[in-house]
């Protein structure tokens, strides 16, 4: 009788091992791996001015409104010794633990600058400036180094738009070109060796001269080509958009991202400070002034990526950057009309571009 019932228990036992759903109905869950991403910088700072920015009219968190649209991903600027709090190390740091508790990445745009680095300035920080080369070097790998060990960012930028370089003199490309891969590579060899699961970018402003700038760091140790796209400043052309990002990808061999565009839902303002765009024949005629407008551009932006073989990514710069210091402010916002949340502070139709596909 005892084997009788121990061989039943074994039976028993085997069979329910067998029908279990944990063995049989196992589901691999695609990573997420294509960036939607807003740049965020301006927030800590509206926040301090009580900026109030709400969802259907209700005052409601701003990374919270991103991540319920689908945005997966926060771009933060860092500067060195800015003369303010905005964009400093301890504001980023701060700011940065916030984004990952909401959920979402961090990709982190390092300027090397004390303030705004682009195509034409990259003034290097003001205490780097006596410094020999070699003493610059150090201390450009030795800031990353705290950048890692205090953000640990999942995406870093080597620099903000760097077309000619950047920390001018030392590392402008068309001056000194060694210099500027020197530093670039140094930066990416410390990042590799602290961080190996952080991404490197390396961003260019516009199309014309980008195949002759990622030519020129074809050697460098890096993962992403990351290209500003603005119809104001870079054309109008959506064909010539792809074609370039197409061809940028398949020469470099590297994942492409739009690391920052942008668009009006209106040609109003609402502040005293001029805005970029403000005429109508800075646009597409396809994607007009309005809330609609702006959704269809971003879209369009989105799909022209999604199209591209090695396409990882968008990013919408300005995204928070509302008329946060009043209407009377001559210092306030020129990108309030290209903001993603209107003039009463709601968030736009434009979310609708963050949804996952």
């Amino acid at each position: 009788m005892k084997q009788y019932i121990f061989a039943l228990l074994i039976l028993l036992i085997t069979s329910c091992s067998k029908s279990s759903p944990e063995n049989t109905n196992v589901i691999d869950t695609p990573t997420d791996t294509f960036i939607r991403a807003a740049d965020m910088s301006y927030l800590p700072d509206a926040e301090r001015n009580n900026a109030l920015y709400k969802y259907n009219n209700v005052a409601q968190d701003p990374l919270l409104t991103l991540k319920n649209a689908g945005c997966n991903t926060v771009r933060v600027r860092l500067w060195k010794n800015p003369t303010t709090a905005a964009s400093s190390f301890a504001e980023v740091k701060l700011f940065t633990q916030r984004i990952k508790q909401a959920g979402l990445k961090v990709w982190l745009t390092v300027h090397y600058s004390d303030t705004w680095a682009d195509p034409g300035n990259q003034t290097k920080p003001q205490e780097w400036n006596s410094l020999s080369f070699a003493n610059l070097k150090q201390e450009a790998v030795l800031y990353t180094q705290s950048i890692l060990s205090e953000i640990n960012p999942d995406i870093i930028q080597i620099g903000n738009e760097t077309n000619d370089g950047f920390l001018f003199p030392d590392g402008r490309l068309s001056v000194n070109q060694s210099q500027y891969l020197e530093l670039i590579q140094g930066i990416s060899n410390i990042i590799r060796t602290q961080a190996p699961n952080t991404k490197i970018m390396l961003h260019y402003a516009g199309l014309s001269g980008a195949d002759y700038f990622f030519n020129k760091v074809m050697n460098i140790d890096y993962d992403y080509i990351g290209i500003s796209y603005y119809p104001i400043w870079h054309g109008k052309d959506l064909n010539l958009l792809q074609q370039t990002l197409t061809s940028l990808s398949a020469t470099y061999n590297k994942e492409i991202i739009i690391a920052e565009t942008a668009y009006p839902f209106t040609l109003g303002w609402n502040d005293w400070t001029n805005n970029n765009v403000g005429l109508s024949n800075q646009l597409i005629t396809e994607y007009p002034a309005t809330p609609q407008g702006q959704k269809d551009f971003v879209l369009q932006i989105k799909s022209i990526v999604k199209q591209i073989p090695k396409g990882n990514g968008f990013c919408y710069w300005g995204a928070e950057w509302i008329s946060y210091r009043g209407a009377q402010a001559t210092d306030g916002s020129s990108w309030e009309n290209q903001a993603m949340w209107d003039f009463g502070n709601n968030a736009l139709p434009v979310l609708d571009a963050f949804v996952k596909e």
